[in-house]
This record gives C-alpha cells, structure tokens and sequence, in this order.
C-alpha cells in the first residue's frame, strides 16, 4: 500500500517546503509528483497536506506517514551501507605472521574453518620468527601479526583473542618435577630449551627471567612442540610453553607441568592496522578464531 518512493517524497517536500522544490529534488516532472500524491491519498484516504500552503502543513495522515519515514528511511541507509560494506570486504587480503611457535596447532583448523565462509579473502602466511613482524604490519607487507608482544603504536589495533599460561615442564623423573612452583633462581643450572626464537622475545625470558637477573647456564633450540616436549622427557633440559600445547603431553604422563611463580599468564593478541580494523573479513577472522580456541584449547581465558 504505501511505498519507500512515497516516504522519500514526504520527507523531501517537508524539507524543501513546496511541491516545485520536490520535484526537481527528486528529478520528476510537476504532473509526476502531483500523480503520485494523489495515488498516495487514494490508497490512504485521506488528504496529506493543505493546498496553496506555504511552506507545506501536513495534516493528521501527512504526519503519520513523516514518522513512519523519520524511522524507516534511516534504518534502511543503514542497512544498505552495511550490505555494501559486506561486498567490498568479500575480497579481501590477510597476510599474517606468527610470533608463537605453537598457535600453529589451533591456527590451522582456524583458517580452515575460515576458509569455508571467507573463500575469497587470499590467506598466506610466514613464521615471523626470522624478522620484526611489526614495521612488516604497518608498511602494509603484512595484514595481521599473531603476537603476545605488544608494542603500543597509534597505527596499530590489538585484538585480544585469550589469555594463556606459561607453565615450566621436565622430564617426570627430574628434581624440579616435586616443587609447588618454580622461582627464576631454580633455572639459573638448567639447560633451558627453546623454539628457534631469539631468547630476548621469549616470554619466559622476558617476562620472568630477566626481570630477576637470572640466564640459565645453556640455551637449546628445538624446531616444534614435539620435539622440544620429547627432548624434556629424555631429560635433556626443561622448556617453558603455553599450558594448552602441553596438556595432553602431561595427560599421557610423558612430562611434568609446573607454575612458573605464582602463574605467568600471557595475552595473545592479533595485531592489524588500526584503519583497518573494522573490515567484515578481519572482524570475521578475529571471531572465528576465539572459538575455535574456546572450543579446542585447554586452560585458556577469553579475553
């Protein structure tokens, strides 16, 4: 019955304040409008403004119908902006880095899932271990950075995906493996084993170590999880890694896990520029995936 085009012409003749206005607001001719006005009253029954009027007075049915447009015509421009928002973030580009050795676990079947709803956004990806991932983000080589290191910037948005725990794990049999807790003085005779990373972007280092002075006596490199959790449980050294890559290592009682102090807890955050932080397909990446993570991850807090 009433009709979007009727609404649009309402508004503009209250805006413009005369029939002449409207019409070339609208590009119609006079005859168009006043045809159209015309069929609008027919099918209401009722006039909708006072002729020779000016500027225009709506009647009782007029006003009616200017609150209905005052509601839905904004709503509406909305909506389409956002539809067309949608069509531009369709194709998309996410280029990312890693700089955690061990989201590669749960990032896989993230992007897998991603995938299926986002298939034409082009992923690729590289390790972030090799160089600074961060001037790589900002100077638009790369489009997400999968990182626990923040480095406050104006250009740079963190998304927060989960907080985790940093946990010390020996082999079973180890001295270590009966403490409550483990104190930064307790690694100062330990072979510590790492990922290929340099020691000072490890957390452990960073964030428990260092702040006390304390370096073990040796540093080992180990390529992944397994094999750094396969080199603890022979007793070659001890290792500090996230408590959801270790949990089921521990389940099967190949390793002991411990608390490094009273828990080092980390935040894993997905860095982008900050002008594109809104984008339907970041936005989409970022909750894909913290479910996956909620879903599949062990110990993990979402952010």
């Amino acid at each position: 019955m009433i009709e979007l085009k009727h609404l649009r012409t309402l508004t503009s003749l209250r805006d413009t304040g005369s029939l002449t206005a409207t019409a070339t607001s609208l590009h119609l001719t006079q005859s168009a409008l006043s045809h159209q006005l015309k069929d609008l009253e027919t099918r209401i029954g009722g006039q909708l403004f006072l002729r020779k009027t000016r500027p225009v007075r709506f009647t009782s049915e007029g006003k009616i119908l200017l609150n209905l447009a005052d509601e839905i015509l904004p709503r509406l421009a909305s909506a389409e902006n956002e539809l067309a928002g949608l069509k531009e973030d369709v194709n998309g580009r996410l280029h990312m880095a890693i700089e955690c050795h061990s989201c590669f676990q749960w990032l896989m079947p993230a992007l897998k899932e991603y995938q299926v709803n986002w298939p034409n956004v082009t992923l690729d990806f590289s390790s972030g271990f090799g160089f600074e991932p961060l001037p790589a983000l900002m100077n638009g080589e790369l489009d997400l950075v999968i990182t626990s290191d923040i480095q406050p910037r104006s250009e740079v948005h963190y998304e927060p995906l989960f907080d985790f725990e940093m946990r010390l794990i020996t082999a079973v049999n180890h001295p270590l493996a009966q403490s409550d807790h483990i104190t930064p003085e307790d690694l100062s005779d330990q072979t510590m084993l790492s990922y290929p990373v340099q020691k000072q972007r490890l957390d452990v280092f960073k964030h428990f170590l260092q702040p006390a002075g304390v370096d073990p006596v040796k540093w080992k490199q180990a390529d992944n999880t397994l094999m750094l959790v396969q080199m603890v449980s022979a007793g070659l050294g001890v290792a500090a890694l996230p408590n959801w890559a270790i949990s089921e290592f521990s389940r099967q009682g190949l390793i002991t896990s411990i608390p490094l102090g009273n828990g080092l807890w980390r935040r894993l955050f997905a860095a982008t520029r900050n002008s594109e932080k809104s984008k339907h397909y970041l936005q989409a990446f970022f909750t894909t995936a913290r479910q996956q993570c909620q879903s599949h991850l062990e110990g993990i807090k979402m952010a």
